[in-house]
């Protein structure tokens, strides 16, 4: 009869904060080896830090395929346009779109599928063209601008969220909300 207490027991160690163990996701492929990372591992040296970086959204719906010779490809912000000025002509013209002085068409290019149909949808819909307060800017990483826009309709003040993603050498918008 085998007895599970004269058995040896694995060891299984966990990366502390702090540690400089690297974490090594081959391990996750395995369910044996799962938990075990090994007793003495190098220090993290720059060789093995880890960038975050962009993936462009897809200008697909849910379902489609894309092919990926003609997929997206992100782009540094060295080879995009200068972005202050590039948001501020943007916010104006989507402003324009909702007062019915400018064709959503005329932003296509540069916005996401789901974005410009929501241009499409609320064009023309406001009688007064609102007037842009602020612009706050945000790059949390390279190639990727969050924005946010104070506007001020009628005798109110809103906010509106847009997300521009460094694609192809040429910002384009991804989300927009208002909010």
């Amino acid at each position: 009869m085998n007895n599970d207490a004269t058995t040896p027991a694995t060891v299984v160690t966990w990366p502390q904060a702090g540690s400089d163990r690297p974490f090594d996701p081959e391990l996750w492929s395995h369910p044996a080896l799962a938990l075990y990372l090994p007793q003495e591992a190098p220090p993290l040296s720059k060789s093995t830090s880890r960038k975050l970086y962009l993936v462009p959204t897809p200008n697909t719906y849910a379902g489609e395929s894309i092919d990926r010779d003609f997929a997206p490809q992100p782009s540094p912000a060295a080879d995009l346009p200068q972005l202050q000025e590039w948001v501020e002509r943007f916010v104006i013209s989507i402003v324009e779109i909702w007062g019915g002085r400018r064709h959503p068409m005329q932003l296509a290019r540069w916005c996401h599928r789901s974005v410009h149909a929501q241009l499409v949808r609320k064009s023309g819909s406001m009688k007064e063209i609102p007037r842009v307060r602020k612009i706050y800017l945000s790059e949390p990483i390279d190639g990727v601008c969050e924005s946010t826009v104070t506007l001020r309709i009628n005798e109110r003040v809103r906010s509106l969220a847009l997300r521009f993603e460094g694609v192809d050498k040429r910002w384009l918008c991804t989300e927009m909300v208002l909010l």
